[in-house]
Formats: structure tokens, sequence, C-alpha cells
């Protein structure tokens, strides 16, 4: 008899951690798919001249949204935990910079300081890594991932658990 209980408990949390993975990786892309929206918007719109400093405050805030109104849709408690992934995301890519040599037109003697900022925030200018697509490929997905968390962490808030 006790055994029965412990492997339906067993199942249970089983099935629970299940159920948690699909919904951390369903909200990763959906965040992710909410900030490919925006990119696909701006290259179709193709305004001239958008600081880079707005095209990431929307990366965060279009995402943003996009995680509140899932959340008034269809609360979840995984769906904060995507500011993860950006994480995770961010850190692989800076590894790769940081790892990579420099030369005239790439960063060239740059530390591994100048190598992050020139690279994800053009800052003071680009550094020629990764053909000057930092933020394109690390700074603005990640924003958006950390957006998406907020605006779902916020779209939570005043809701009982069940």
């Amino acid at each position: 008899m006790e055994t029965s209980i412990h492997s339906e408990e067993q199942e249970s949390n089983e099935s629970r951690l299940s159920r948690q993975a699909v919904s951390y990786i369903v909200h990763t892309l959906l965040a992710l798919l909410s900030w490919a929206l925006l990119m696909t918007l701006g290259y179709i719109v193709n305004p001239q001249g958008v600081p880079q400093s707005v095209i990431l405050a929307l990366s965060i805030l279009v995402p943003l949204a996009a995680g509140f109104a899932m959340m008034k849709f269809r609360p979840s408690e995984m769906a904060p935990a995507v500011w993860l992934m950006g994480l995770i995301w961010i850190l692989i890519i800076a590894l790769w910079v940081l790892d990579m040599p420099t030369g005239p037109n790439e960063c060239f003697q740059c530390g591994a300081t100048e190598k992050i900022t020139r690279t994800f925030l053009s800052l003071p200018s680009p550094g020629g890594l990764i053909d000057n697509d930092g933020p394109f490929l690390g700074t603005w997905p990640a924003a958006a991932l950390m957006g998406y968390a907020i605006g779902a962490k916020l779209g939570l808030r005043g809701r009982r658990k069940s």
C-alpha cells in the first residue's frame, strides 16, 4: 500500500516537472518570437538612423508587453524565469567574443572589458568582432528574454496561487 502511494507521488512530481520544462521552453520561444517580430517589422519599415538605445528599449518593452499579456491570458509560474535563459545566452556569446583574436578592424589590442562593451553596446564604437552584430546576436535577444520575464512577473502580480 505504501509503495503505491509513493509511486503515485513520484509520478505526479515527474509529470509536474515535465509540464514546467515544456512551459519554460514555450515561454522562452514566445519571448524570442515577440522580439523576432519586432526585428522583422524594423527590417520591413527600415527606418534610417534609429539609435541602438531605442532598439534596445524596444527589445525590452515589446516582449515585456507580450509577457504581461500572456500572463493575463494564461498564467504560468515558469514565465518569470525566462530571464535565466537571457543570462545564459549573453554569457555564451560573451565567452565566444572573449575567445576571439583581435586584429586590424577587429577591436585591435582590446582588453576583455573593451571587447565586451564594444561588441554588445558598440561603445564608444563597434569593435568589429562578430561582424559588428553583437547587439543583434547577444544584447537584444537577452534583453527580450529579460523584458518578457519582467512583464510576466508584473502580469502575475496580485494573482492568488491555485
